[in-house]
């Protein structure tokens, strides 16, 4: 049984089809007020299984309806979880400064479950969250007529995708009115100026995202997949019309800039309100691995705005 596939520290993928997963510290659900916000964890379908946590911010002072974030996390489409230690803290503090509920999804993962299934799963949590926004103490604040979708990295991808099909089914219940991609995994055939960079960095860069999308794209299916190359799905200009508003975040020391730069010059050209914030001088996914630095509570307060704003 030898290795076909790793990502040190997180992931080996074995001949056999054998999957090892390394997570990082994880953080346990707690309904007790902790730095302002409860947290616990629901099962949006057991039959698959997907699963979220739920982010209350304290609300025992206030009647008001809050709007939802539901976030999707990154990691290739192959790793990743809400109970990650930063994703627990970064999500769980972003409630309190938007005084809004998360429900940030675990959704199965590739290469055991190739892509479209990341996006299936996505899109039922925004059902199950129509139906139990009457039923779940910890949702009866929830306003579904205020809903934004956020992700990082793949999981900004997924929010590109799981907005277009809210745009196309006539089931979703709920009203989303903005997207909030940070660091959005896109990929093409054809490289970009920095991915044909000389430079061993650029080369290791590359090559792990192309053995990700390898892992999670359908069989038989390269980097123009409509999943990977945004500019490949089809959407109509009635669609297009209702797309919802945007705000894209790249960082300045991304490898992935570029990506985001150019999804968000695409949704322009489509006619769609967007904005793009870079965070100069940090990583790709910084907020997840330092919940607590400067720039992660700057882009906290950065979403505020865009989530509050009339």
């Amino acid at each position: 049984m030898s290795i076909i596939a790793e990502s040190p520290k997180y992931l080996q993928v074995f001949s056999d089809g054998v999957v090892k997963r390394f997570a990082p510290p994880i953080v346990d659900a707690s309904s007790e007020l902790t730095y302002g916000f409860r947290s616990k964890d629901v099962i949006i379908d057991q039959s698959k299984p997907i699963s979220a946590r739920i982010f209350l911010p304290d609300t025992k002072d206030s009647t008001a309806q809050l709007p939802v974030l539901v976030y999707f996390h990154g990691g290739g489409f192959c790793i990743g979880s809400t109970t990650w230690c930063g994703y627990h803290h970064f999500l769980g503090d972003l409630s309190v400064e938007c005084r809004c509920i998360v429900l940030s999804v675990d959704y199965r993962l590739a290469p055991e479950n190739k892509l479209p299934i990341a996006y299936e799963d996505c899109f039922a949590s925004l059902k199950w969250l129509s139906m139990k926004c009457q039923s779940d103490s910890w949702l009866e604040s929830a306003d579904i007529s205020r809903v934004f979708l956020s992700g990082d990295s793949a999981g900004g991808n997924i929010t590109h995708h799981v907005g277009v099909r809210a745009l196309q089914d006539n089931e979703c219940c709920v009203k989303i009115l903005g997207l909030i991609p940070i660091h959005p995994y896109f990929g093409s055939e054809k490289r970009t100026d920095k991915e044909m960079a000389e430079d061993e960095g650029a080369e290791q860069e590359v090559k792990s995202n192309d053995m990700f999308w390898r892992l999670s794209l359908p069989e038989g299916s390269n980097r123009d997949h409509y999943a990977c190359n945004f500019d490949n799905l089809e959407l109509s200009e009635a669609d297009w019309s209702k797309f919802p508003k945007v705000v894209v975040y790249v960082a300045g020391l991304d490898f992935l800039k570029e990506r985001g730069v150019m999804y968000a010059e695409y949704l322009k050209n489509k006619g769609v309100k967007v904005e793009l914030i870079e965070a100069e001088n940090e990583k790709h996914v910084y907020h997840v691995f330092l919940p607590e630095a400067k720039a992660t509570r700057l882009l906290q307060r950065q979403m505020s705005a865009f989530i509050n704003q009339p």
